[in-house]
């Protein structure tokens, strides 16, 4: 029995530090003996087919070693099933319909937040942009985008997600990445 999963790799290729091209990466995981491997966009999302029994913690600490051997630097790294992904994307809170990838993010954690930490931002003082807590995933929805969100620099401090690795993408790449990890 085979599962679909999806790698998400946390900053890598941005401003040309940490370059890990998407080829090799390629490359990298089908030597750690996955199937049907492909890439989507430079930022590190790649999806692939394996066997079940494997859990996502060791799938991940598989890769994150595999990196770090091929490239000499260690990249953070978050696996995912695609049921797990279909049903983030199915739970979000916010309206998604016509809305542009650059409004709706999801921040995809290693384990569950500590919920009482973001409880103690004041989501009033930042409307219109808002946040949700779901399964591993934080949404954040930002009118003008994350480049101009006071919301997003609040949600995206460390202390917030202390012990977990947080990787973000935008809702363009979240659809995307349901669709190709998608069982037919």
């Amino acid at each position: 029995m085979t599962q679909r999963y999806a790698a998400l790799l946390r900053g890598i290729n941005v401003s040309g530090h940490r370059k890990v091209p998407m080829a090799e990466l390629r490359a990298l995981l089908e030597g750690l003996g996955h199937r049907d491997v492909r890439t989507h966009l430079q930022s590190g999302n790649a999806v692939f087919t394996t066997d079940t029994g494997v859990s996502e913690d060791e799938l991940t600490a598989a890769l994150e070693e595999a990196i770090e051997d091929r490239f000499g630097f260690r990249v953070d790294c978050l696996v995912r099933g695609g049921a797990y992904l279909a049903a983030v994307a199915e739970a979000c809170p916010f309206p998604t319909a016509g809305i542009e990838g650059k409004q709706l993010h999801a921040f995809y954690f290693s384990g569950p937040p500590d919920v009482e930490r973001f409880a103690a931002i004041d989501q009033e003082a930042h409307r219109p942009e808002a946040f949700a807590l779901g399964d591993r995933v934080l949404y954040l929805y930002v009118p003008d985008g994350l480049g101009r969100s006071r919301l997003g620099d609040v949600v995206s401090r460390p202390s917030l997600s202390k012990g977990l690795v947080v990787t973000a993408r935008n809702w363009n790449t979240v659809l995307k990445l349901v669709e190709m990890t998608r069982e037919d």
